[in-house]
């Protein structure tokens, strides 16, 4: 596929992304994938795409986010053949974890990992759906660096350039499909 085609395909996955104003609160414009999730051609664009991307890196696991951060860190996983770790809310994980708070865009919020999840060294990607102020991932980075990991780079679905979220994410690779 030439590079005009690929990005004629990327560009049409914005058609499957939603709009839903004043969620999660007044004055948010969520991005809804649902649409996208239901489309298997456009869900199966945005995993062939991160495996393509992925397949001649030299990296370890996948580290995916809560909870839309499964639905594509754990197709890619699967599609590359490597560990899915996830990361969670406060509470959720079973066992030992590391926990991190963070600022969201519109509250604050605490992620943990399992304390066994990433080994010494291990090369992670991190995958979420959404790039916006960069609070998650940024809070998702020091997981991964505490429990001993290394962080290739970030994998989403959208990025909010608006939102500036690189900024909290200097030095850090980012792969993003679709930008706002």
């Amino acid at each position: 596929m030439s590079y005009n085609t690929e990005r004629e395909v990327l560009m049409d996955l914005k058609k499957y992304i939603r709009d839903i104003p004043d969620f999660p609160q007044p004055g948010i414009l969520f991005k809804d994938i649902t649409p996208l999730l239901q489309n298997p051609d456009a869900f199966n664009r945005v995993i062939d795409n991160f495996r393509k991307y992925y397949s001649e890196r030299s990296v370890d696991a996948i580290v995916a986010i809560e909870a839309r951060g499964f639905l594509f860190g754990a197709a890619l996983a699967y599609s590359l053949r490597k560990p899915l770790i996830p990361v969670r809310k406060r509470g959720k994980l079973p066992f030992m974890t590391h926990v991190v708070t963070y600022s969201l865009e519109y509250g604050s919020d605490a992620v943990e990992i399992h304390k066994d999840g990433i080994g010494l060294g291990q090369r992670v990607v991190i995958v979420d759906d959404v790039l916006a102020t960069g609070g998650t991932v940024a809070a998702t980075s020091r997981l991964v660096k505490t429990a001993g990991g290394v962080v290739d780079s970030l994998a989403v679905v959208i990025e909010l350039m608006s939102l500036m979220g690189r900024t909290q994410l200097e030095g850090t690779e980012i792969y993003s499909i679709v930008q706002y």
